[in-house]
């Protein structure tokens, strides 16, 4: 059965494997090289500095994906804005997964009195626009050609949930 909980320093390296398959696999980060520990490290603490939330969803003893909110941009006008993240692990995809992993974000946003979450989200991954619909979230914005990776353009799109 899957939990879903608080992350801890102890599950940073499965979440740096999820993280890094993202980057060399996916175009859900338009980054190229793998993250390092230490760079895992210091996002976590970040996170804990900053109050924000990270959650592991964990399936006998296995962590199979994770999820976080964060700033949406560094200025003090943004700051009831925060931006999603969620991340399955590859093989764990299509499990429901993702929806155990948002509701617990949505749910701190609002405790914390936050007004919006936005994702972005590559234009050519359906499936996470429409989960996202399926939370209330709807399109705010669609950038042309703004990431490059796997030797193509990228398209983004931006979806916004009022809290």
């Amino acid at each position: 059965m899957v939990q879903i909980r608080n992350a801890t320093t102890a599950d940073l390296p499965a979440i740096l494997e999820i993280y890094n398959d993202a980057i060399l696999h996916t175009t859900a980060v338009y980054d190229y090289e793998p993250h390092t520990m230490a760079m895992r490290k210091e996002w976590f603490a970040t996170k804990e500095q900053q109050g924000f939330p990270v959650f592991v969803a964990e399936d006998n003893e296995e962590i199979v994906g994770f999820s976080s909110i964060g700033p949406f941009r560094p200025w003090a006008g943004y700051r009831y804005t925060v931006e999603n993240s969620i991340y399955v692990k590859d093989g764990q995809r299509g499990k429901g997964l993702g929806k155990l992993l948002m509701q617990p974000l949505i749910d701190a946003a609002k405790e914390m009195q936050l007004h919006t979450m936005v994702a972005g989200i590559d234009a050519e991954n359906k499936l996470s626009i429409d989960f996202h619909k399926q939370f209330g979230f709807k399109e705010a914005g669609y950038l042309k050609q703004i990431g490059w990776k796997f030797d193509r353009w990228l398209d983004l799109v931006f979806m916004q949930l009022i809290l």
